[in-house]
């Protein structure tokens, strides 16, 4: 390899910690260049800091926006083979143009007309869908029919296969979350084409998909039931319960019994699996946050990224020295070890809870399982 090859380079600088700088030390750099070698006095500020200092940047995305270029793209942009899916993701401003919201996580704004299908397929990388508005779309995973409605959540472990289908004469949109980028760095991922049709029984819109009917009963598992693959088996969580169960914990708060929320007028729920209680993903975590009018939440900052969607109501979100004001389907994301505050001004002029309503995911099962996981 030629110097001019070689993509290593190193400069003598005079600075504190670093060697006096002398045409020694300078011909010692090039030998390093030459044989693709980095000496770590040089580079420990950036590889070992005294605390994370994240790529990707605190930024927000307005769900107006998305929604109205995500409708031209259903006017000119095609499904089907090869495009797969009419999927936009969001694009992080740290990252270099990457269709990554951060180094770990993927997040798109999805739209299918009337009458279309998106083809089937499966990848190793886990995902899920949340829909913020609207119905009448279908995703079919392992044959399995599964309604898409306005704040259900619905996670699909990598390696199933999957279509969509748009029953309506309506077009709808949602928001994809996948773990892309984590398995684009690692070199982990696989594809694979399914059919290119579905059959007529997984174009029926059944009340609950046969993975509701086997797991989605509280408290209860199916002693028959054997399955060991990774992910939750139970394909849609329903808006219904998810706001139940965020009720249930502030007017317990309020009639002054121990309720189980965060903090005083901030309720949270997780997603997990039926099965054992871990996230639904083993990849990527999801939750939903209620913020009652007024309540503002402490500061809080934690190692690995998480990306939020206003489901309902309105506020003032501060990440780091970022502070926007949000309402319904704004999406914004957080970095590491990036302080987050919210404070809410919904009412019932604009939220049906009458409360700031947020979805959130996270890559927070990767960073417990490495130990990396801190909190502050």
């Amino acid at each position: 390899m030629t110097d001019t090859d070689t993509p290593v380079r190193l400069h003598a600088v005079d600075a504190p910690g670093q060697p006096v700088v002398t045409p020694e030390l300078t011909e010692l750099y090039r030998g390093f260049e030459s044989e693709l070698l980095v000496p770590l006095w040089t580079e420990i500020g950036d590889l070992m800091p005294a605390h994370p200092h994240p790529t990707a940047l605190p930024h927000l995305w307005r769900w107006k926006n998305l929604r109205e270029l995500a409708s031209r793209a259903g006017e000119i942009v095609p499904v089907g083979r090869g495009g797969e899916r009419r999927a936009i993701a969001l694009a992080n401003p740290g990252l270099g143009g990457r269709p990554f919201v951060t180094p770990t996580l993927w997040a798109a704004i999805q739209y299918l007309m009337p009458g279309e299908d998106a083809p089937e397929h499966r990848h190793t990388q886990h995902a899920f869908r949340f829909v913020v508005e609207g119905e009448g779309v279908w995703t079919v995973v392992g044959g399995d029919p599964v309604a898409m409605r306005r704040g259900d959540f619905l996670p699909q472990a990598g390696w199933n296969l999957h279509a969509h289908h748009n029953a309506t004469r309506e077009p709808m949109a949602w928001i994809d979350g996948l773990d892309i980028p984590l398995q684009y760095q690692l070199n982990a991922q696989f594809f694979e084409f399914g059919r290119d049709a579905l059959s007529e029984g997984e174009r029926t819109t059944p009340e609950r998909s046969r993975s509701e009917r086997l797991w989605g009963h509280p408290g209860l598992r199916p002693i028959g039931a054997t399955s060991s693959a990774p992910g939750s088996p139970l394909l849609a969580y329903r808006w219904e319960h998810t706001d139940r169960a965020l009720t249930d914990q502030l007017d317990l708060y309020a009639e002054g019994f121990a309720s189980g929320t965060i903090e005083p007028g901030h309720a949270a729920v997780r997603f997990t699996d039926p099965r054992d209680g871990s996230d639904v993903l083993p990849t990527m975590r999801a939750e939903m946050h209620r913020v009652v009018r007024g309540t503002e939440t402490e500061p809080t900052r934690q190692t690995g990224s998480s990306v939020y969607q206003v489901f309902d109501g309105s506020g003032v979100v501060t990440v780091d020295d970022h502070t926007w004001s949000v309402t319904r389907g704004d999406l914004f994301v957080v970095p590491s070890w990036s302080t987050l505050s919210v404070r809410s001004e919904a009412s019932a002029d604009d939220s049906d809870s009458g409360a700031l309503d947020l979805f959130t995911f996270s890559d927070a099962p990767v960073f417990e399982a490495l130990r990396l996981h801190r909190k502050a």
